[in-house]
């Protein structure tokens, strides 16, 4: 097996000084000590075998990292820190077993809040974060860091069918036409509204990955939940509201930060006179909903939320459903009663016989 890695480290052939030849000579051993740690790693994963200092480190570090690399995600930050609450800031890969696993489950479904609050998260909450631990989980086994794969025996939580807060077309056209204290926030929301994107797709995408002209426009990139890339149609009106394209490595929404979105987002909703619980996330629902409602069919609205599961899009077939009984159900007519008029006029002759 053949392995090539660039470490960015130089050795300076022109060093005339002690200090220079002493720099050359640390590098050296450091670009070695890679080196032999990563054949060590290879030999490994070719015998199968675990080493004992992987299985000694901490799960809790590596959880972290995971968690890093989804700079923007919430549910990913919060899912360590209910974990660090609930089992410590160190835990040898040693100690994972399928009993702990379930006890942070069972912590999670029970455990207060984290927050000011104090008040118990709510169950699809949980799901989320117990959803992130597997996927930790996951990765651990893949690279060798334990010996069984836990994510694979232990049990989801199952989820709890909730409503899903949407906006109908008319409170999308007064949101678009009222004014929000953030602009880009306010860009953000509609483009969410108008494509389905989540908060961590619309906060990283750049200018380069928007292609296409008039009439033809469409995204490429790469699904911060789903690591999946993804091509996308979008609308001329949806890039129009963009404006004026940036640098292509610039971000489209830069300076879009989530703790100022929920401010910004209150007094938006606000000013368009919306009094309903809802948050960025809604956009999102807001878009499938509306696009079932308007007759597309459900899998490809469930391609272009990037759903794996159609399953995971049918709730929002069920919401619509729900929305066209409650409306047949409007429409009432005062009848009289037909068959009480018959029996009267036929009760005379009834009495005569």
């Amino acid at each position: 097996m053949q392995r090539k890695q660039y470490l960015k480290l130089y050795i300076d052939n022109s060093a005339k000084t002690s200090v220079g030849r002493e720099l050359n000579k640390e590098t050296l051993k450091l670009a070695e000590h890679i080196r032999a740690q990563r054949q060590i790693d290879l030999q490994n994963r070719k015998f199968d075998f675990i080493s004992e200092s992987n299985m000694k480190s901490n799960f809790v570090d590596f959880f972290e990292e995971q968690a890093e690399k989804r700079k923007n995600c919430y549910n990913w930050q919060m899912s360590v820190r209910y974990f660090k609450s609930f089992a410590g800031s160190k835990v040898p890969f040693t100690e994972l077993n399928e009993t702990l696993c379930e006890e942070y489950a069972d912590y999670l479904l029970d455990g207060p809040s984290l927050g000011r609050s104090k008040i118990k998260i709510k169950k699809n909450t949980a799901v989320a974060y117990f959803g992130r631990f597997k996927l930790t989980l996951q990765e651990a086994f893949k690279k060798r860091y334990i010996p069984t794969n836990l994510a694979s025996i232990i049990e989801s939580i199952s989820p709890q069918e909730t409503h899903r807060p949407f906006l109908f077309m008319e409170e999308l056209d007064s949101l678009a036409n009222a004014y929000c204290p953030n602009e880009i926030v306010k860009k953000a929301g509609l483009f969410s509204a108008t494509t389905g994107f989540r908060y961590s797709d619309v906060e990283t995408l750049l200018w380069k990955e928007i292609h296409g002209s008039e009439g033809n426009y469409y995204i490429l990139y790469n699904q911060e939940k789903t690591g999946s890339a993804e091509y996308y149609p979008v609308s001329d009106q949806t890039i129009k509201l963009l404006g004026h394209p940036g640098e292509p490595e610039a971000k489209v929404f830069d300076g879009l930060k989530y703790d100022q979105t929920v401010h910004a987002l209150k007094k938006w909703l606000l000013n368009a006179g919306i009094k309903k619980h809802f948050t960025f996330h809604g956009f999102r629902h807001t878009f499938a909903t509306l696009q079932i409602a308007a007759g597309t069919e459900i899998y490809t609205v469930s391609k272009l939320l990037g759903h794996k599961d159609i399953k995971t899009t049918q709730i929002y077939a069920k919401i619509v459903d729900s929305l066209k009984k409650k409306a047949s159900e409007k429409i009432k007519i005062n009848f009289y009663d037909i068959s009480k008029e018959i029996a009267k006029r036929q009760k005379p002759d009834d009495a005569t016989e």
